[in-house]
């Protein structure tokens, strides 16, 4: 399989108009203009995400005229397409902010140096209202209230703003204004990149082309996403990243090699044999999560991480480096010290976590499941474990006499 082949196969859900199009201009040697856009109403990005990165990045591999979009005036409106209820308004500054974390998280998968980075707000905030009429006049609003969340919401009686249908007229605009041959987004971005094809079609009389990317599954095999806690993170600490890729469904295997890593297909190919030949699963996956780390991280990183995971998961052996944190008696409310002492040593981030996390048996003190969030012990000399790779030991120190 060439390069081009593997561009327009590899975790591709739909190519529209059709894929045949698409390879004959990519054979033809022109260069294309080609972009993925992003509102940064969020922080972090999955592996999920990351998927339609690695598609951006392929593109400028092979010289393309690559583009990464951030949506810093759509993220005013929020895109809707995968919500049941409308996004929360936010600030300019805190588009700002999160936009400058985006950025810090997709350079593990995009080389900024062939990529270019653009903001719609550029040509968004300076676009004449009676131009948008002209724009918004090549769409119908029956078209979007029969999407099918927009379509439940209505039925429902919720409210749905005025100002979310204007949302994919809007991304139409950066498509035309772009002058976009290829639009690349996930599955549900593909009634919203069809108003960039309206655009380019009716006011250039050109064919544009969308690559709508496949979903990766989360660890439980549903929809990658943080309402679930199922999503492998790119910030995800090495350990953290890596016992959770050992936590995935056996039968994702195969996807997260071809979404969540860039082995060449005959890889991939060969790992799905090994599997229909009855290979023990266990042992892929440790080679999946050894490759998915050493891409994102460092291949000595992979290496370490490999060992920890060995030696504290598969043989119970305590790690060499647990963190020893010492406190006053003074800084835990006696009547919740497990949550304070699960929050002040980072082993979570919040009560609730920790609260959750003691319910369903996934804390240990002194080798022994805590089960009641509201229980009181001694803490000192302990032993605490979050579930099967965090640990913590803690001293509480006394007062000189």
């Amino acid at each position: 399989m060439d390069k081009i082949e593997e561009l327009l196969t590899r975790g591709v859900a739909n190519i529209i108009p059709n894929k045949e199009k698409l390879k004959n201009l990519l054979r033809s040697g022109k260069k294309l203009n080609v972009y993925l856009g992003i509102d940064p109403t969020a922080t972090k990005i999955h592996l999920g995400h990351a998927v339609s990165l690695r598609k951006l990045q392929a593109f400028a591999e092979l010289g393309h005229n690559v583009t990464f979009l951030i949506g810093d005036f759509t993220a005013l409106i929020g895109d809707t397409s995968d919500k049941d209820s409308e996004r929360p308004v936010l600030t300019s500054e805190q588009i700002e902010e999160n936009f400058k974390t985006y950025k810090k998280q997709a350079e593990k998968i995009l080389d900024f140096s062939k990529v270019s980075i653009k903001y719609n707000s550029e040509w968004l905030q300076k676009l004449p209202l009676s131009e948008f009429i002209k724009i918004a006049h090549r769409f119908s609003f029956g078209d979007f209230a029969s999407r099918e969340l927009i379509k439940k919401r209505l039925g429902e009686s919720k409210r749905v703003g005025l100002h979310e249908a204007l949302y994919p007229a809007l991304q139409g605009y950066d498509s035309y204004y772009l002058d976009t041959d290829v639009q690349i987004g996930g599955t549900d971005q593909t009634f919203n990149m069809q108003a960039g094809r309206t655009l380019q079609k009716d006011l250039r009389s050109k064919e544009s082309f969308i690559i709508a990317t496949e979903f990766l599954m989360g660890t439980d095999g549903r929809k990658m996403s943080k309402t679930w806690n199922n999503a492998i993170w790119i910030t995800d600490e090495a350990n953290d990243m890596y016992a959770k890729v050992m936590a995935i469904n056996d039968d994702l295997i195969v996807q997260y090699y071809m979404l969540a890593t860039n082995v060449p297909m005959s890889k991939v190919s060969e790992v799905e044999k090994k599997l229909k030949a009855g290979e023990n699963p266990m042992n892929i996956k440790k080679q999946l999560a050894h490759e998915l780390i050493r891409e994102l991280y460092s291949a000595k990183v992979a290496k370490t991480t490999q060992e920890y995971f060995e030696k504290t998961v598969q043989q119970k052996e305590l790690p060499d480096n647990i963190k020893i944190f010492e406190f006053g008696a003074e800084a835990f409310d006696s009547g919740r010290w497990i949550e304070d002492i699960l929050i002040q040593t980072k082993l979570v981030e919040s009560r609730s976590e920790a609260k959750r996390l003691v319910v369903q048996g996934g804390v240990e003190v002194n080798n022994k499941k805590v089960l009641n969030p509201e229980q009181i012990m001694p803490v000192d000399n302990m032993l605490i474990k979050v579930g099967k790779r965090k640990f913590a030991k803690i001293k509480v120190q006394t007062a000189p006499k």
